[in-house]
C-alpha cells in the first residue's frame, strides 16, 4: 500500500502563516465559519506517486552512507541487511523527488524500529522516526526535565543548514502528546521556526522531538522552502499603528459556541463565547489589502447572511436501513470506471462513531497491482444518509497513471450548487439545522477542489466546531462529504452574556499584530513570501472570550500543578493530565481518599492501553464477560480490555465495582498484568517473611510475594498489610512502577 496521509490541513494552514494566529481557535476566531476539523475532513490524502526504480540512480548504499553521515556513530550497530530502501516518489503537489529507507533489526530481545526520508538531488534528510530498545529512562519520571530537553534540541537543530536561522516557537502546542500510557516515554516536542531579516516564515520549520532520556526520536523539517524563493522587502513595511488602527475599524464580534469535545472520554463540553466575525487572516503588511483564506483583497470581505440551507425539515428517503441496503448503496457510491483498479467491500457492521451516533460503517479497499488501499464509509443506521465519505478513486488514477490533475471548469458557484445537491441527495434531514457557508469560497488550485462548511446554527447562533463539509471536483463530482453532527442535550443560554459592545472593547484593548512571513493563499502555489501583519488578542493565539464572564480563557491546558500531596503529586497530577486518573474536581479531590474496584480498574488499564482505540480501529468489544456490566457501563471496555488481558478473571457471573479495593487484591491484579498468574499459582515456593504474613490468603501468596520482590507494593515496618484498602496516592505510586514493569518486559497490550 502507497498511500501517505501525511500532509493535511495543517500543512496548508501553515502555509498561509496562521496556525498560530487568533484564526487557529476552533481553529479561528476570525474564521468561525471554518475549522481544522472541517477542512481536515476534506479529501487531504496526498498519494505517492512512484517512479520507476530503473529511472532512478539512488541506491541503498548512498542512503545508509547518508544516513551514517548525519548520526555519526549512533548507528554503528545496524548493518546493510537491517535496512530496507523504498521506491523513489513525489506527491500530486510537489515534483522533488524522495525516498525512504527504514530499518528494524533485535537487539538483546528489543525491537529497534527507524525510518528516514531523502528529499531532492542532494539528498537532504526531511523526515526521520526512531523507536530505541530500552528507553526505560524516558518513562515517567523521566530522566530529563523538559528544560534540559530543549538544550538536546537546540543542539541537535545545528545539523541543519542554516541553524542560526532558526527560532524556538514559544507558542506552538503539540495536540496529540498530552494523552499518552505510563509505559509510552515522555516525548518534549520543539518546534523550531525560521526567521528573515528577524521575522518568522510560518511554513519553514523543523520540528525536533526529544525523549525523556536525551534521545532524538523524530523530527520533521520542511524542505518546500529550499528552492527559489522571494520575499518581501522589510525596508517598505507600514507602520504597525497604522495597521491596528485599520484593524480596529473594521472589527466586529458576535456570540459563537464552542465545542469542546474529548474524544478519549466522549465527554462534550459547549460553551458560549464571544468571537470576530471577520474571515480575515491579517494585513498586507506593504499594500493595506486584507489577507483571506484565498489570497489578498483590497475590499474587506463581507460576512454572509446566515441561510439554511433547508428552510423545513426534509424528510430521510428511509427510514428502515438493512446492512443490505447499505452494501448496495456503497457499491454504486464506490464503483470505480477502470480495468486495473478492483473494488471490494471488506466489512458492513453496526456501531457507534466517536460522535455517539448509531451508523453503518462500510470497511472497503481498492486492489491494484500487488497491494492496494482502502478506508471506510459511514452511514446513518436509521436512514442511510451520509455521515462520512472520502472519494479516493482519482488519487488512485493518479497513482497508476491513468488520470492527470482535473482541469478547472466549473466557477465556485456552480461548485456550491453542486455541494448543495449532493447534500440533499445525500443527507437531507440534517440540512435545516445549518446555514449556507458564511465566508468566501475556498478554491485549491492545485488538486482543483473546491471546499465548503456548511456551519450548525443553534439559537440563531453560528456553532464552531459543528458543520457539514463537502468537497467538489473542479469537474462537479464529489470527493467528500462528512457530517458532524455533535448530539447535545443543553446549550447554554444567553441571558446573562456580557453585551456585544463591552466584547469588542476588550477585544479592540487586547489586539496586538504580529509581523511574519508568510504565503498568499489557501492551496495556491507561489514562490513568492508576503509580509502580513497577522491580529493576536491577549498575547494568546489560543485565546477566546468568555460570553458570560468576560474572561480571557485558553483553549490549550497548561500542565500546570493541580494536586498538592506530600509524596505522590508528581505521580498523581500526571495520571491527571494524561487521562488516566479521572478526577471530576480538583479542589474536592482527596489523594488520601481509598479507592473503588473501578477507579483502580480504570487508572490500570490506562496506564498501558488505550481503551478508546478502539473507537478508531472499530474493534469495540463485542463480548459480556459479567452480568451487570454490558455494553452501555461507563466502564465496560475497561472490564472487558482487563478480561482479555487475563488482569480479570471471569469466576463470577457478575462483578462489584463499587466495593474497596485491598493491598492483596491489588497485588494479584498487577502478577495477572505482567502475565506471571502460572508462577504465582506455584504457592510452595514461595515464603513470606512479612510479620503479618498469616493474614495473606493462601491462594494469594505468590502474587503478593512477587509484587513485593518486584518492587511494586513496598511493606512498612515489616508489614504488607493486605487487607488495608489502596488509597489514591498509594495507587499512582505502584502504577508507576508496573508500568515500568510492563514497559521492560515488552508486554505489548493487543488492540
Amino acid at each position: 500500500m502507497i498511500v501517505n496521509i501525511r500532509r493535511g490541513i495543517l500543512k496548508n494552514l501553515r502555509k498561509l502563516g496562521i496556525l498560530t494566529l487568533s484564526t487557529g481557535l476552533a481553529i479561528g476566531v476570525l474564521a468561525p465559519n471554518v475549522s481544522a476539523a472541517s477542512l481536515g475532513n476534506e479529501q487531504q490524502n496526498n498519494v505517492k506517486i512512484q517512479i520507476s526504480q530503473v529511472d532512478s540512480v539512488v541506491t541503498k548504499s548512498q542512503l545508509i552512507k547518508k544516513f551514517k553521515e548525519f548520526f555519526p556513530n549512533q548507528f554503528n550497530f545496524l548493518n546493510d541487511s537491517d535496512f530496507n530502501m523504498g521506491s523513489g516518489h513525489h506527491f500530486p503537489d510537489d515534483d522533488t523527488i524522495r525516498f525512504d529507507l527504514s530499518f528494524h533489526k533485535n537487539v538483546n530481545g528489543k525491537q529497534v524500529y527507524g525510518s528516514v526520508s531523502f528529499v531532492g538531488d542532494k539528498l537532504e534528510i526531511g523526515n526521520f522516526y526512531y523507536q530505541p530498545a530500552n528507553a526505560v529512562d524516558a518513562l515517567f519520571p523521566a530522566k530529563l526535565t523538559k528544560e534540559k530537553a530543549k538544550e538536546a534540541a537546540l543542539a541537535f537543530l545545528k545539523k541543519f543548514p542554516e541553524s542560526s536561522e532558526y527560532k524556538l516557537d514559544t507558542d506552538f502546542y503539540d495536540y496529540y502528546s498530552s494523552n499518552q500510557l505510563l509505559t509510552e516515554p515522555i516525548r518534549y516536542p520543539f518546534s523550531f521556526i525560521r526567521t528573515k531579516n528577524s521575522i518568522p516564515i510560518q511554513d519553514q520549520r523543523i520540528q525536533i522531538t526529544v525523549l525523556g532520556n536525551g534521545e532524538v526520536s523524530d523530527f520533521n523539517r520542511d524542505l518546500s522552502g529550499s528552492g527559489s524563493l522571494s520575499y518581501d522587502d522589510v525596508t517598505k513595511v507600514l507602520p504597525k499603528n497604522e495597521m491596528i488602527s485599520k484593524v480596529k475599524e473594521n472589527l466586529s464580534v458576535d456570540l459563537h459556541y464552542i465545542i469542546d469535545f474529548d474524544y478519549r472520554t466522549g465527554d462534550k463540553n459547549v460553551k458560549l463565547v464571544y468571537q470576530p466575525t471577520s474571515n480575515v487572516n491579517g494585513v498586507h503588511a506593504l499594500s493595506g489589502e486584507w489577507q483571506t483564506m484565498n489570497g489578498f483583497t483590497a475590499k474587506y470581505p463581507e460576512q454572509n447572511e446566515m441561510v439554511k440551507v433547508s428552510a423545513q425539515p426534509i424528510e430521510p428517503k428511509q427510514t428502515n436501513f438493512s446492512l443490505a441496503d447499505a452494501k448496495t448503496f456503497a457499491e454504486k457510491l464506490l464503483a470505480i470506471d477502470s480495468k486495473d483498479i478492483k473494488l471490494r467491500i471488506e466489512s458492513v457492521d453496526e456501531r457507534k462513531n466517536y460522535n455517539g451516533q448509531d451508523v453503518i460503517s462500510i470497511q472497503y479497499m481498492y486492489e491494484y497491482r500487488n497491494g492496494g488501499t482502502g478506508t471506510n464509509l459511514e452511514l446513518d443506521k436509521h436512514t442511510g444518509e451520509i455521515i462520512q465519505y472520502n472519494d479516493i478513486k482519482n488519487d488512485l488514477r493518479i497513482d497508476i497513471g491513468e488520470s492527470k490533475k482535473t482541469a478547472h471548469t466549473i466557477s465556485s458557484e456552480e461548485a456550491l450548487n453542486q455541494a448543495v445537491k449532493y447534500l440533499k441527495q445525500y443527507s437531507p434531514s440534517y440540512l435545516h439545522n445549518y446555514v449556507m457557508p458564511t465566508g468566501e469560497t475556498y478554491y485549491d488550485e492545485e488538486r482543483g477542489v473546491y471546499l465548503f462548511s456548511f456551519p450548525r446554527v443553534v439559537n440563531n447562533i453560528l456553532v464552531s466546531g459543528d458543520q457539514i463539509s463537502v468537497s467538489v471536483s473542479a469537474d462537479g463530482s464529489l470527493l467528500g462529504l462528512n457530517v458532524n453532527n455533535i448530539d447535545i442535550e443543553n446549550w447554554p443560554s444567553i441571558e446573562k452574556v456580557i453585551s456585544k459592545e463591552k466584547a469588542k472593547a476588550i477585544y479592540l484593548n487586547q489586539l496586538n499584530l504580529d509581523l511574519q512571513y508568510v504565503k498568499e493563499g489557501f492551496g495556491k502555489k507561489s514562490d513568492q513570501y508576503h509580509l502580513v501583519y497577522t491580529p493576536i488578542f491577549n498575547e494568546n493565539p489560543f485565546n477566546y472570550l468568555d460570553a458570560n464572564t468576560g474572561e480571557w480563557t485558553s483553549r490549550i491546558e497548561n500542565n500546570r500543578k493541580v494536586i498538592s500531596h506530600p509524596w505522590a503529586e508528581k505521580e498523581l497530577n500526571y495520571l491527571i493530565q494524561a487521562g488516566i486518573l479521572n478526577v471530576k474536581d480538583v479542589k474536592t479531590f482527596d489523594a488520601n481518599a481509598k479507592v473503588t474496584k473501578s477507579a483502580a480498574l480504570e487508572v490500570i488499564m490506562k496506564s498501558i492501553s488505550y481503551i478508546d482505540a478502539d473507537y478508531y480501529y472499530d474493534q469495540r468489544n463485542k463480548s459480556q464477560s459479567f452480568e451487570n456490566i454490558k455494553p452501555d457501563h461507563p466502564l465496560y471496555q475497561v472490564v472487558e480490555r482487563a478480561v482479555s488481558q487475563g488482569v480479570l478473571g471471569k469466576e463470577a457471573a457478575t462483578l462489584n465495582l463499587d466495593e474497596r479495593l485491598t493491598r492483596e487484591e491489588l497485588a494479584v491484579w498487577y502478577v495477572r498484568t505482567l502475565g506471571l498468574e502460572q508462577a504465582a499459582k506455584s504457592q510452595g515456593i514461595y515464603q513470606l517473611k512479612f510479620a503479618d504474613a498469616k493474614d495473606v490468603k493462601a491462594e494469594n501468596i505468590g502474587y503478593v510475594a512477587l509484587a513485593h520482590s518486584l518492587g511494586l507494593l513496598t511493606t512498612s515496618n515489616n508489614k504488607f498489610n493486605p487487607k488495608q484498602e489502596v488509597a489514591y496516592a498509594d495507587l499512582s505510586i505502584s502504577a508507576v512502577r508496573l508500568a515500568h514493569e510492563v514497559y521492560k518486559k515488552g508486554i505489548q497490550i493487543q488492540y
